[in-house]
């Protein structure tokens, strides 16, 4: 499953830079770093939703958030309930679904 999310996470930034014409390079050199659980970990574990969330919203494509990604039944299980918590409130805050 973790394989799957890597390429999930992989695949959101390759969309968001074809599709919706948002580099996403902080992101990238994250996953690089830290690997894609680590980095959705960091991410839903700030204060706030991060720029790239906000710059994605601004394109009306939250669709390609890592919040998006969290939620979907076949990650859930690599997140607490707290996490997905999180990542629907956000969600939900800018009217994802």
């Amino acid at each position: 499953m973790d394989v799957e999310f890597n390429q999930a996470m992989r695949s959101i930034y390759d969309q968001a830079r074809s599709e919706a014409n948002y580099h996403a390079t902080y992101f990238l050199s994250m996953l690089a770093e830290h690997g894609s659980l680590a980095t959705a970990r960091k991410l839903l574990h700030a204060p706030a939703v991060s720029d790239g969330f906000a710059a994605l919203w601004e394109r009306g494509r939250l669709d390609l958030t890592v919040e998006a990604l969290v939620v979907q039944p076949r990650f859930v299980d690599l997140f607490t309930p707290a996490e997905i918590e999180v990542a629907q409130h956000r969600l939900g805050q800018f009217g994802y679904r």
